[in-house]
């Protein structure tokens, strides 16, 4: 299969390129500059130039494939519209593959979080077959509003596209990870403690993003049309056990932030909001259906990977 991917120098852009490339398929990967298209090309991919506002450029390269792999965001939108002007974009990024590969029965991948549908009242972990929550005005500036581009990509299965959305957790984890496990680290060495929300019984699901590769490609090759899959290697850690795990490695004690001063000036600072959430889920539909199972280690085993406490 010839699969365009975009996003393909991120994190976990590499991972899935590298999957792809191993499993048989030829990959062509999105390349805004110079440093990108070496990283594509030593990859082993071919590189396309251009960028992700360009959608006739991406409706263009979509048709030229048997298959996409969105996982590239506006983040240059973010200083100036924050999440609203992202999910704005995002949104006609997929209208725009819809156009694209309408009628087509060819399959459309695209990353979505497990933490933006808006579950928090469930009482149970979410399942694969639980839908975003509908977004809107009341939900401006927070992660839900991205759950119209989520709901956009499922709805193409009814305009013949075989797309899904792979939700993915907080935390990827990696020898490469530049995401949040690393910003609570910094935050910890910067404090001098580890801080967790209220009693830290708030959980957070993880996975390692060889394993999140391995979903995108699963997904690809075979997932149903509108479908979620949740790439997640467990329910969910509770927040205070990783807490408690990056302090026992930094030598540094693991303490409660009251959760009535969170959102005042003090230790979590724009992560206040996303420290709170309590995302349990279930990856049980997606290990069924598609025969996934996380193989690598898990994250509190992953982190004694060297590249988190490189110092130590």
């Amino acid at each position: 299969m010839h699969v365009f991917v975009t996003g393909g120098t991120g994190h976990i852009g590499p991972y899935i390129i590298s999957e792809l490339i191993a499993a048989g398929h030829e990959v062509t990967g999105l390349a805004r500059s110079d440093k990108s298209a070496a990283a594509v090309s030593a990859l082993g991919a071919k590189v396309r130039r251009g960028d992700i506002s360009d959608l006739d450029g991406l409706k263009a390269a979509a048709a030229q494939a048997d298959g996409v792999i969105h996982i590239a965001h506006r983040q240059d939108l973010l200083p100036s519209g924050g999440l609203d002007a992202v999910a704005a974009a995002e949104l006609q990024i997929m209208l725009a593959y819809g156009e694209a590969l309408a009628g087509s029965g060819k399959p459309l991948v695209v990353s979505a979080s497990i933490g933006s549908p808006g579950w928090e009242n469930l009482g149970r972990p979410a399942t694969e077959q639980d839908p975003a929550l509908p977004g809107g005005d009341a939900y401006k500036g927070t992660l839900r509003v991205r759950n119209v581009v989520e709901l956009t990509v499922v709805g193409l299965a009814e305009r013949g596209v075989r797309s899904s959305v792979v939700r993915i957790p907080p935390i990827a984890h990696s020898a490469t990870d530049t995401g949040f496990l690393p910003l609570l680290i910094g935050l910890a060495k910067e404090k001098g403690v580890v801080g967790y929300p209220g009693d830290g019984a708030n959980r957070w699901p993880a996975v390692h993003s060889r394993d999140l590769a391995s979903l995108f490609r699963l997904a690809l090759e075979k997932g149903p049309a509108g479908k979620s899959w949740h790439g997640i290697e467990g329910e969910g850690i509770r927040f205070r056990e990783i807490a408690e795990a990056i302090g026992s490695r930094l030598g540094l004690p693991a303490v409660s932030i009251p959760e009535d001063v969170l959102m005042l000036p003090g230790y979590f600072g724009f992560l206040a909001n996303l420290v709170t959430l309590d995302l349990p889920a279930s990856n049980l539909i997606t290990r069924q259906t598609l025969g996934w199972e996380p193989a690598q280690p898990g994250l509190l085993k992953d982190l004694d990977n060297g590249h988190y406490f490189p110092a130590l």
